[in-house]
């Protein structure tokens, strides 16, 4: 099994939160920043560095929003997803289409259910970002 982390990123934007999503370069689909555990580095570590290179955002990680599991290219996958406080941003480093969008607009662009899920499940740990 592949172990990876994650992070749903959130800044305060008005009076609705914000949530970030990068564009996958395998498939184009609208995700959360996600990657590899690398040695040495904890899982909410890993959230916040895979944040900062995907999407160019630096961050906070405050708690465990849930995790996901998922088969590609007949590998299994776990990631751990973390919400994180959102602050700074600038542009990606890896040069990925980046979208700052609310909670409602997210759902409609994220494309699988489990994403929706816990994206839901972050906005109800949402505390004041």
């Amino acid at each position: 099994m592949v172990v990876q982390a994650g992070a749903i990123a959130v800044r305060q934007r008005g009076k609705e939160p914000e949530v970030v999503l990068v564009r996958s370069r395998r498939t184009g689909d609208w995700i959360f920043p996600k990657g590899h555990i690398e040695e040495g580095e904890s899982a909410d570590e890993t959230a916040v560095r895979e944040l900062e290179e995907e999407a160019g955002v630096t961050g906070e990680a405050l708690t465990v929003v849930g995790s996901s599991r998922f088969r590609l290219d007949g590998e299994q996958f776990e990631v751990t997803y973390y919400l994180v406080r959102s602050l700074s941003s600038q542009r990606s480093p890896e040069m990925r289409e980046v979208k700052w969008c609310r909670f409602d607009e997210a759902r409609t662009l994220l494309e699988f259910a489990d994403a929706r899920r816990l994206l839901d499940k972050a906005e109800k740990l949402i505390p004041e970002v």
